[in-house]
């Protein structure tokens, strides 16, 4: 393939102490004087902290004082900062794609925090190679496309409901798809709420009303998400609502927030075998509908069906739930004994520590558990059911009596997660729930532009994190529909249609559905989506005919890289 010409490129070196993060490893003005050997460099410089203020402004200066057109930044990782150093390079009008970045914390320091002078001589192998490469770069221009102002919400549970009202009384038409013929999800279920103990449905009730209310808010119920089509700002969607016609639409962003279920823990504890044992869901709807009677002897079973082989997390709400049901279980019978048998208690925040205390000062009673020795549930000659357990803290088997055994059970995903994935192109993590783009960065973005997560459709999660997770979710999905035109990053596949015989393997291999096969006057050829394009290579790692090259990671490019990698040191 056809590769452009540069002239001889004026190159700058910016390499980053990072405080002790690598300065305190490697030998960072050895490094900069290395670098300033290189080809092309016309000038290196080392930073305290590039990324403050200050170095931002040193590599201003840089550019314009020693005419540069090509930079490299030697820091942490390009994943945090990256674009913070590309917009500066913008300022001072350096195409952005003339920026390089080579890892030396993560990938030196960090990982050779034992061996500095090793680590000095991989920074300056990582330096070396940056700068082969950047003397390869050419400017990029980024494509620039419209974005329909509209959002689509898949699920209409607490989660879902709060995002679509985010972004409808911010104007954008919204539509709400629930594979139930009502709203809510399970919050429909509940009792009361923690630590608030307001009710569930009196929460509920408000936001259904609020979403049927807005002009702005088209409710599918009784539907589920049949085909999904496009790329960030120009989605089209399929929507199969019950037995009648497939409804189709056209939206700039997609929010999922499908919730998540409560497991059945069929065969353990005697569930589904002894009247008297129930889950916590159970329990809330006989609080609900005022069905309990009588209780003397309440039993209540944490980490069931969680925290063990093959559903290895914890549900994170199962504790604070049997608190809130033992606190109500105590104010209507005041005279009952409650047990709860947990192995750890997880009560995070000062708010629900504190819920934690006052649920002890009820005398709701705690008996740890080792998982090795799981309580047993029996039922006794009485007709009572007998549980017997190893209190691990008085090291001692004991036998309580009880007239209801709670089980609580975790959050797991739906069983029809795995085709929305695969239609929405999202992935679901090793637990089952969706998996996020990243944990800290981007906590409700997908790697798929335009789709986003939150509620426990992501991980379970209570009320009030479900309700964050909403305004986080609508919020981003509101950058691009308030911008209507957003710019894509040109990191995309290049197809030589000379070279191309359409054989469709890259279309098949592309996670992102970025390229398909077209007819045109030339016979069958790849075509990019470069909206959709991640520009992560397997079209062209795959292509037989080798008629596929990444912009900004080309053949040459790379192949500069690892040369530069076999060279002899100086």
């Amino acid at each position: 393939m056809e590769h452009r010409r540069i002239e001889t490129p004026k190159i700058g070196v910016f390499i980053c102490h990072c405080g002790i993060n690598i300065g305190g490893v490697i030998k960072v003005p050895e490094v900069v004087q290395y670098a300033k050997k290189l080809p092309n460099v016309v000038y290196a410089e080392e930073n305290l902290y590039t990324c403050s203020s200050e170095g931002l402004s040193k590599i201003k200066e840089g550019i314009q004082e020693h005419h540069l057109d090509r930079v490299i930044v030697a820091s942490c990782t390009p994943r945090t900062h990256e674009s913070l150093f590309r917009a500066t390079c913008t300022e001072v009008g350096l195409n952005k794609y003339l920026f390089e970045m080579a890892n030396i914390r993560d990938q030196c320091s960090w990982v050779h925090m034992k061996d500095p002078e090793a680590a000095t001589e991989k920074a300056k192998d990582l330096v070396r190679m940056a700068v082969a490469k950047a003397s390869l770069l050419h400017p990029q221009e980024e494509t620039e496309i419209d974005v329909i102002p509209s959002a689509l919400v898949v699920g209409g549970g607490i989660a879902g409901i709060t995002t679509a009202l985010c972004l409808a009384n911010q104007g954008f038409s919204v539509y709400i798809v629930e594979k139930e013929a009502k709203m809510g999800g399970m919050l429909r279920y509940l009792h009361k709420l923690y630590p608030t103990m307001r009710n569930a449905s009196e929460v509920l009730n408000q936001l259904v009303n609020e979403a049927k209310a807005s002009k702005n808010i088209e409710i599918l119920t009784s539907s589920v998400v049949k085909e999904v089509k496009g790329f960030i700002g120009n989605f089209e969607v399929a929507i199969q609502k019950g037995d009648e016609k497939t409804v189709n639409f056209e939206v700039g962003t997609i929010i999922v927030a499908t919730g998540a279920t409560d497991f059945e823990p069929v065969g353990m504890y005697g569930y589904k075998k002894f009247d008297n044992v129930i889950t916590q869901l159970q329990l809330e709807q006989l609080l609900k509908k005022g069905r309990l009677q009588n209780l003397k002897r309440v039993v209540m079973i944490q980490c069931v069906g969680s925290r063990q082989e093959g559903r290895s997390y914890c549900s994170r709400i199962c504790c604070m739930t049997a608190l809130k049901n033992s606190k109500l279980i105590r104010e209507s019978y005041p005279d009952a004994n409650i047990h709860i048998f947990y192995r750890d208690l997880q009560t995070y925040g000062q708010e629900y520590e504190k819920y934690y205390r006052e649920v002890q000062e009820k005398g709701v009673k705690f008996i740890k558990y080792l998982p090795e020795k799981p309580p047993e549930v029996s039922l006794g000659e009485n007709g009572k059911l007998n549980v017997n357990v190893y209190h691990s803290l008085i090291n001692k088997q004991i036998e309580i009596s009880a007239d209801l055994v709670v089980l609580s059970t975790p959050l797991i995903q739906h069983e029809d997660a795995k085709e929305l994935s695969q239609k929405l192109k999202v992935p679901l993590g090793p637990s089952g729930f969706f998996l996020e783009a990243h944990v800290k960065l981007r906590p409700v973005d997908f790697a798929t532009d335009g789709v986003f997560v939150c509620g426990s459709a992501h991980w379970p999660a209570d009320v009030g994190e479900s309700i964050s997770q909403a305004y986080g979710a609508a919020s981003r999905a509101s950058i691009p529909m308030s911008l209507k035109r957003l710019h894509t990053e040109a990191l995309n596949a290049l197809v030589d249609e000379e070279i191309c015989s359409g054989c469709g393997l890259c279309e098949l291999t592309c996670p992102f559905a970025a390229i398909r096969i077209e007819e045109t006057k030339k016979g069958r050829k790849a075509k990019v989506i470069a909206a959709s394009c991640k520009g992560c290579g397997a079209c062209g790692a795959g292509c037989p005919q080798m008629a596929i090259s990444m912009q900004h990671f080309t053949d040459e490019q790379l192949l500069a890289q690892i040369a530069a990698l076999a060279e002899v040191k100086s």
